[in-house]
């Protein structure tokens, strides 16, 4: 048994029967002053005042003891949409970007995910393993514990499971949590550009029976999208994953009111991500709904797209989650602090707000809520402590530097 006591304040404490936090209650967080945390292997056990931990310490006395020094301690940062396993930058289309061209312009050009394609087709596994191995790393080291990972650079059959067995090799080596999504449908490939229905086809008759033959994905998604994937080709898409029990989650209205959202919302998709277009119908079809609108401040931070309305989404009584988008072409970074920086800063959000989308929102949206996400006994110790900061407010305040000091995960120290 371990104790981390002297904690400043003791963040995002919850029920374990709170699946996700939703609406004007986002606005609410739960933070215990001078408090102590309890947890070993099998998770938290207890956590109180430090007055509370004078009565109970002799109870345990052999715990491990580590001084918070008057840091706060987080439920680690939940990453519900990343795309980590890639071969080599796109610094030269961010180039193209200054001098203003759209992402639409630089995809015709041969470039956006279709390049990232020809590299990634051209790289080894174990190459593409090393490199996303360090990425998993440094986003650990700014709180992240828990990670959604897609496919989608491979576009062909041996690929894409390239891509996934790296995936799988990630999942057997780190104390992360990571969840694996099948993204074949991720853009049309240069060999069947013309010829969409005919790659469709292919992903439904032998990609999705492949991938699940060997039990390398989780989720199925669809980047149902203008210029992308149509609301047919998703239907097709998540309906032949639904019969190998691949749960959907799409990429929607990044780009225009391409119908993703109720698409997602028809087929019961854990979450729908992006949505920088969405309107009064949009946000109806989430109200009745348990798909999880997922925003990614970064991509459209990078990208200069409109933002998403989050306010006007969570007025209207929605849960909001906030990912990352870690990828090389339009959001390459993986720094979830930032990414409450942005929330706050971009979008309105208040700090309360980005706490719980950027934690047991985002945990939802990745389906491992009840294990992740907030400090409940009995879920996994999963945590960070930071170092010493006046308020947690000043978590997404001071933007840019890291104010992790370490990381528990599983009950073990890591960084």
């Amino acid at each position: 048994m371990q104790v981390i006591t002297n904690i400043k304040g003791l963040v995002q404490i919850l029920p374990a029967s709170a699946s996700c936090v939703r609406g004007k209650e986002m606005q609410k967080l739960e933070v215990l002053s001078d408090a102590f945390l309890l947890f070993d292997e099998n998770g938290i056990a207890d956590f109180g005042t430090m007055e509370q931990w004078k009565s109970k310490a002799a109870d345990y006395a052999g715990a491990e003891e580590t001084d918070a020094k008057g840091g706060f301690v987080f439920p680690a940062f939940c990453d519900s949409h990343t795309h980590i396993v890639y071969a080599g930058s796109r610094e030269i289309e961010y180039n193209d970007k200054i001098r203003g061209l759209s992402y639409e312009e630089i995809a015709k050009r041969g470039g956006g995910i279709l390049n990232s394609v020809d590299r990634l087709r051209q790289t080894s596994e174990d190459e593409l393993f090393e490199s996303a191995w360090e990425r998993l790393q440094t986003m650990c080291a700014y709180g992240t514990g828990a990670v959604e990972v897609k496919s989608g650079y491979g576009l062909d059959l041996a690929n894409e499971l390239k891509m996934l067995r790296v995936i799988a090799r990630l999942k057997e080596k780190s104390p992360m949590t990571i969840r694996a999504n099948f993204l074949a449908a991720h853009a049309v490939p240069r060999e069947y550009i013309g010829r969409q229905t005919e790659y469709v086809d292919l992903i439904v008759r032998e990609m999705i029976p492949a991938v699940a033959a060997e039990k390398l994905a989780d989720f199925v998604d669809v980047f149902c999208d203008q210029g992308f994937f149509t609301v047919e080709d998703t239907e097709r898409i998540l309906e032949a994953g639904a019969k190998y029990g691949l749960q959907p989650k799409i990429h929607a209205n990044e780009l225009a009111a391409s119908g993703g959202i109720q698409v997602g919302v028809k087929y019961k998709a854990l979450s729908v991500d992006h949505l920088e277009h969405v309107g009064k119908a949009e946000i109806e079809a989430l109200l009745g709904s348990n798909t999880m609108p997922t925003v990614l401040p970064g991509a459209a931070f990078f990208l200069g797209m409109p933002l998403s309305p989050v306010r006007e989404m969570m007025e209207a009584g929605l849960p909001v989650a906030l990912a990352s988008d870690f990828n090389p072409g339009s959001s390459p970074s993986g720094n979830m602090q930032f990414v409450m920086s942005l929330g706050c800063i971009r979008y309105r959000m208040y700090p309360e707000e980005v706490v719980h989308a950027t934690t047991i929102n985002t945990a939802c949206a990745m389906g491992v809520e009840k294990e992740l996400g907030s400090i409940t006994r009995g879920k996994k110790a999963d945590f960070f402590i930071t170092k010493p900061i006046p308020t947690y407010e000043y978590m997404p305040y001071s933007y840019g530097d890291n104010k992790v000091a370490s990381v528990y995960l599983n009950g073990k120290k890591v960084i």
